[in-house]
C-alpha cells in the first residue's frame, strides 16, 4: 500500500473533515492531495468547527493554551495533542506598537507583527509545524520543500527536531545566509540552476519518481495543510489587539497563500464569534522586479502573467504565483490595494524600520514597509485607521541588502581622538 492510500484517523487532522477544491467546490478524503480531479483547481482544507463531540471554540478555550500556534489546534488540522509531539512550536511572536515609524508615516495607530522571533527567524515554522503533522499521519519519512530560503531552514530543522529525514531545494544564487540557515541541521540541500518557479515544477516532477517515494513536500503534496499555517498569523493579530480585526493589514506576496490564509482567519473568527464582524481591507506587497500580482491589480486584470524575477527580495522572487488570482479579489472585495516598491526603496524601508523600532527585517519585510510608506504618500491607506504590517523574516539572513552599513568612525582609544573624529 502505497502512502497515498493509507487510512488515518478522523482525531488526526481535529476539526478537519475533507480537502475541497477553491474552483468547483468538490470535495475528497483527507489526503496527501493537492490538486482537484475534477477542474484540477487547487484544494484547501474544509472544516466542520461544530462537531458534537469538540468542544466549543471560545476565547477562553484559545488563551488556556500554549504560547505557540497550538494555542489555536481547535482551529487547525491537526491533533488535539499535537503540543506533545516533537515539534518546533512556532508562532506567538510579537506585535510591536511602532509609534515611531507610525508617527514619521503620519498613521495614528500602526502595529508591526514581527515573526522573526520564530525558531528559524521566519513565518515559514508556522506553516511547516503544520506540514509536518500531516507528514506523520501519511507516514512519510522524507520532509522536502521548494524554497526561496527560508523554508529550506525551516523544513531542515523541524524535520531535525522531528527526527525525519530531510531533502529541500532552492534556486542556486540564494543569500548566503539562507543557505548555510538551511544546510547546518544536517539534511540535504540541493541547489538548481533556474528560478524558483523551474525548481517547484521539478519538485511536481518529482513526487512522481521512485526517488521521491515516501516524500512529504510541504509545499507541493502537503500544500493544503501546510498553508493553513498562515491563518495562525490572523488568529495571533486579533487576539493580540484584545480580539478585534485590524482595519488594515499589508502583507507581502511571494506566492500569495500568506494574504489569501490571513483573509480566511479572519473570516473564520468573524464566523465563530470570536471577534466582531466588522470591514478590513487587505493590502499586498511586491518587489518591482517580481511584481505581477501588482501589474495585474494596476491594469484590472483578473489572472496574472508570469514575470521572469530580478530582484534583491529574494524571498518573494515567484514569478507564476499560485494564490496570485485569489489575491486579486481579496484586495479588491476588501477595498484594499497591491502595490510594489524598487529595490532602492527595499533598502531604505529596511533602515527606516531599524532606525525607528529597532526591527531589523529581511528584504521581504522592506518590500513591505516600503509599500506601507507607499500607500501612505498616495492616499490609498487611511493613515486614522488602525493598521498592522507583516515581517516574515529576519534581516540578518539578508546582510548583503544593507552591506554599505558599518562603522561611523575608527579612532585611537582617547577622549581626543573621539572628541576629534565627532567634530
Amino acid at each position: 500500500m502505497t502512502t497515498a492510500q493509507l487510512a488515518s484517523p478522523a482525531t488526526a487532522f481535529g476539526p478537519a473533515v475533507a480537502l475541497s477544491c477553491r474552483e468547483c467546490g468538490a470535495r475528497i478524503p483527507l489526503g496527501p492531495h493537492y490538486v482537484c480531479v475534477e477542474c484540477f483547481g487547487p484544494l484547501e482544507i474544509a472544516y466542520d468547527f461544530h462537531q458534537a463531540d469538540r468542544p466549543a471554540v471560545t476565547r477562553e478555550l484559545i488563551e488556556s493554551g500554549p504560547a505557540s500556534i497550538w494555542r489555536y489546534a481547535p482551529l487547525l488540522p491537526v491533533p488535539a495533542d499535537v503540543a506533545a509531539k516533537p515539534n518546533l512550536n512556532p508562532g506567538w511572536t510579537r506585535l510591536v506598537h511602532a509609534r515611531n515609524l507610525g508617527k514619521e508615516l503620519g498613521l495614528r495607530s500602526l502595529h508591526i507583527k514581527d515573526d522573526t522571533g520564530n525558531p528559524t527567524h521566519s513565518f515559514k515554522d508556522r506553516v511547516v509545524a503544520i506540514a509536518l503533522e500531516a507528514a506523520r499521519t501519511f507516514g512519510f519519512t522524507t520532509l522536502s520543500c521548494s524554497s526561496t530560503g527560508n523554508l529550506a531552514g525551516a523544513v531542515g530543522a523541524a524535520a531535525a527536531r522531528a527526527g525525519l529525514h530531510s531533502c529541500v531545494f532552492i534556486p542556486a544564487g540564494l543569500e548566503e545566509g539562507k543557505i548555510v540557515m538551511a544546510a547546518v541541521y544536517g539534511g540535504e540541500l540541493i541547489a538548481i540552476d533556474g528560478t524558483y518557479d523551474e525548481v517547484n515544477r521539478f519538485c511536481s516532477e518529482l513526487i512522481g519518481d521512485d526517488a521521491g517515494a515516501g516524500w512529504g513536500f510541504v509545499n507541493v503534496n502537503l500544500r493544503p495543510y501546510y498553508a493553513e499555517g498562515s491563518k495562525t498569523l490572523a488568529y495571533e493579530i486579533a487576539e493580540q489587539l484584545g480580539w478585534r480585526l485590524p482595519e488594515q493589514i499589508v502583507i507581502p506576496i511571494a506566492s500569495g497563500s500568506q494574504l489569501t490564509k490571513i483573509d480566511k482567519g479572519f473570516k473564520e473568527l468573524i464566523a465563530l464569534g470570536l471577534v466582531e464582524d466588522r470591514p478590513y481591507k487587505i493590502f499586498g506587497a511586491q518587489a518591482n522586479g517580481c511584481s505581477p500580482v501588482s501589474a495585474a491589480f494596476k491594469a484590472g486584470h483578473e489572472v496574472v502573467q508570469p514575470v521572469r524575477p530580478d530582484t534583491i527580495a529574494k524571498s518573494l522572487a515567484i514569478g507564476n504565483p499560485a494564490d496570485g488570482p485569489y489575491v486579486l479579489d481579496i484586495a479588491r472585495r476588501t477595498g484594499g490595494a497591491v502595490e510594489d516598491v524598487t529595490d532602492a526603496e527595499v533598502v531604505d524601508a529596511i533602515r527606516l524600520l531599524a532606525r525607528t523600532e529597532g526591527v531589523f527585517a529581511e528584504t521581504a519585510g522592506g518590500v513591505t514597509v516600503g509599500v506601507l510608506r507607499k500607500l501612505v504618500e498616495t492616499g490609498k491607506l487611511d493613515p486614522a485607521a488602525e493598521t498592522v504590517v507583516i515581517n516574515s523574516g529576519d534581516g540578518l539572513k539578508t546582510l548583503d541588502a544593507v552591506a554599505d552599513t558599518g562603522v561611523t568612525a575608527t579612532i585611537k582609544p582617547s577622549l581626543a581622538a573621539f572628541h576629534e573624529a565627532r567634530d
